[in-house]
């Protein structure tokens, strides 16, 4: 059994030495990034009571999944984290050492996915941000990665909700129209409710505890924490 889809490991693959260029094919995420860091610093802030200001996240045991070229594992290492990330992609990962090395960060990089891992300590954080919509069997990633996390410790999940808005925002406008993203980046049969969600959550020993929505604001071209969750949203859970 695997979670990993070749398919979308070939697709991702092929981009792989644009992931640091701003203007490149991961712009988007490139502009969505601030927002991610905000809003993982935040919580973990919180749900750890840390008092740090420095280096908020020192000491934290953080497991980035599907790191791609290492776009959310640099900062959270900054922020005093210490980072493993891993992704099944070995060209992705290779643009990711060069890049935390180039910039004197120590990041453990590892090629290989949640089910193969051969880690025997547990994590403080794990990160599943925009990944689940990209992963085969959602239910064994979602279980594979929960036991890679600590008890009371939080994981992320950021994914794109299956709705026709999502097809309309996501697929025609940001892929066909906007030309935001590659065509082909997302299937929208691989969304997935944030109720489905849950449930795998929970059948996995994982509690919610919140969903946000996502959304870009044209006239301030961000992005930002939203209500309507009908399109991107973002879940924390605490592993129970």
């Amino acid at each position: 059994m695997s979670t990993i889809n070749k398919k979308e490991i070939e697709k991702f693959s092929k981009m792989a030495d644009e992931w640091w260029d701003t203007e490149g094919k991961f712009k988007p995420l490139h502009k969505f990034n601030p927002l991610r860091i905000n809003y993982i610093k935040k919580k973990i802030i919180s749900h750890f009571n840390i008092r740090s200001k420095s280096m908020p996240l020192k000491n934290i045991e953080l497991l980035d999944i599907g790191c791609g070229g290492g776009l959310l594992s640099e900062p959270m290492c900054r922020l005093g984290a210490k980072v493993t990330a891993i992704d099944a992609s070995q060209k992705n990962i290779n643009v990711a050492k060069y890049h935390s090395n180039k910039n004197k960060l120590k990041i453990n990089y590892l090629c290989t996915s949640p089910e193969k891992i051969d880690l025997k300590k547990k994590f403080d954080v794990v990160l599943n941000m925009e990944i689940v919509e990209h992963v085969n069997d959602l239910n064994l990633f979602i279980k594979k990665s929960s036991l890679l996390l600590k008890k009371d410790g939080l994981m992320f999940i950021a994914t794109l909700n299956k709705t026709l808005k999502s097809y309309i925002f996501a697929i025609v406008g940001a892929e066909y129209i906007l030309q935001w993203l590659p065509i082909g980046t997302h299937e929208w049969n691989k969304f997935v409710k944030p109720e489905e969600l849950t449930e795998y959550a929970k059948k996995n020993s994982l509690k919610l505890i919140e969903v946000d929505g996502v959304k870009f604001d044209i006239l301030k071209n961000e992005w930002m924490i939203s209500e309507d969750n009908s399109v991107n949203y973002i879940t924390q859970f605490k592993k129970i």
